[in-house]
C-alpha cells in the first residue's frame, strides 16, 4: 500500500508476479484474514463454467457459494447470498448482450461493497467505460484468452475482494484508443439527441419518421437537423446534399470505431425514448 493510503491498481504484464505478490500481501482495512472470500460464478458456457467452478472449488482462500449459468441466475444468488466477489461473463442470457456489465452496474448502486471481476472473450471499450462508469474500485476486466493461471484468477479476485482493482493491458490500450478516436471524431461535438437523430437518418428514415420514432416535432427535428449541419461545418451548398454527406460521416465515423474496437457490440441498447406528444413514452 502507498504512503498515500491509495490502493495499487493491478496490472497484468507479469501474472505469476502479481499472483505472488498479492499471496503474500495484506491488503489494509478491508483483509479479511483467514476468513474465506465468498464468490459467485456466473458463465452460461457449460464447460468454461465447470472450469472455473473446480479452479475456485480448490481454492482454500475462496467460498464459492453459487455457480450460476445466466443472469437471472446470478441475481438470484446475490439476493440469497451474503457475496464478496462475483466472477461474471459478460454476455449471458437472458439478454446475451451485455448482462455481466449490467449487473456490475446495478450493484455499483445497490451494494458497492460486493466485487466485480469481469472475465470475458471480448475486449470492448464500450463495455470497459460502462464497467467503470462510476468508479474503478472492486472491479476487474479480464480477458479470457490472456488468464495464464489459476493463481492470476485467484489472486485478481483476492484484490478485488480487498478493494482494488485489475485491468489487462490490452483492455486499458483499447479504452486509451477509443479515448484518441472520440477526440478526433468530427461527432464530438453532437449532443446525444443529435446522435440519436443523425442514427435515425442514416437509416433512412425521413424527418416525420424520425419525429415519430424520438417523439419530437417534425419542426424540432428540422431544427436539430440544421444543428448537426452546423456543428459538422456542412454548408449550404447547392450541388451537395448536406444531409448525405453527414450521415456518410456518422456511418464513416461508425465503421472506423467498429474496426479499431475488435469485438465490438453490433448495437447499443437504444436510448430512454422521449415523451410523445400524445403523453405516453415509448418502449426504451
Amino acid at each position: 500500500m502507498r504512503r498515500d493510503g491509495a490502493r495499487p491498481t493491478v496490472g497484468l504484464h507479469a501474472p505469476d508476479r502479481l499472483a505472488h505478490h498479492l499471496a503474500t500481501s495484506v491488503v489494509d482495512g478491508d483483509a479479511r484474514g483467514t476468513m474465506a472470500i465468498r464468490v459467485a460464478l456466473a458463465e452460461d458456457s457449460f464447460l468454461v463454467r465447470e472450469a472455473l467452478r473446480q479452479l475456485l472449488a480448490a481454492e482454500p482462500d475462496l467460498d464459492l457459494v453459487a455457480v450460476c449459468a445466466d443472469g437471472d441466475e446470478l441475481r438470484a444468488a446475490l439476493a440469497d447470498h451474503e457475496l464478496d466477489v462475483v466472477v461474471t461473463d459478460i454476455r449471458m442470457p437472458p439478454s446475451m448482450a451485455d448482462e455481466g456489465i449490467r449487473i456490475a452496474v446495478e450493484l455499483q448502486r445497490s451494494a458497492p461493497q460486493i466485487g466485480v471481476v469481469v472475465l470475458s472473450a471480448y475486449c470492448d471499450a464500450a463495455l470497459a467505460t460502462e464497467l467503470l462508469t462510476t468508479g474503478s474500485d472492486r472491479r476487474a476486466y479480464l480477458l479470457k484468452e490472456r488468464v495464464h493461471s489459476g493463481r492470476q484468477l485467484t489472486a485478481t479476485i483476492k484484490a478485488v475482494a480487498g478493494g482494488s482493482s485489475a485491468l489487462d493491458p490490452k483492455v486499458v490500450q483499447t479504452l486509451v484508443d477509443a479515448r484518441r478516436r472520440r477526440a478526433r471524431s468530427p461527432l464530438t461535438e453532437l449532443s446525444h439527441l443529435e446522435r440519436d437523430v443523425l442514427g435515425s437518418m442514416a437509416g433512412g428514415a425521413s424527418n416525420a419518421a424520425i419525429a415519430g420514432e424520438l417523439g419530437l416535432t417534425k419542426r424540432s427535428v428540422e431544427k436539430h437537423i440544421n444543428g448537426i449541419f452546423a456543428k459538422l461545418d456542412l454548408d449550404a451548398d447547392p450541388d451537395v446534399s448536406r444531409r448525405v454527406t453527414a450521415v456518410v460521416t456518422y456511418l464513416a465515423d461508425t465503421a472506423d470505431r467498429e474496426r479499431a474496437g475488435g469485438q465490438v457490440r453490433a448495437a447499443r441498447r437504444p436510448r430512454a425514448r422521449r415523451r410523445t406528444r400524445r403523453g405516453t413514452s415509448a418502449s426504451p
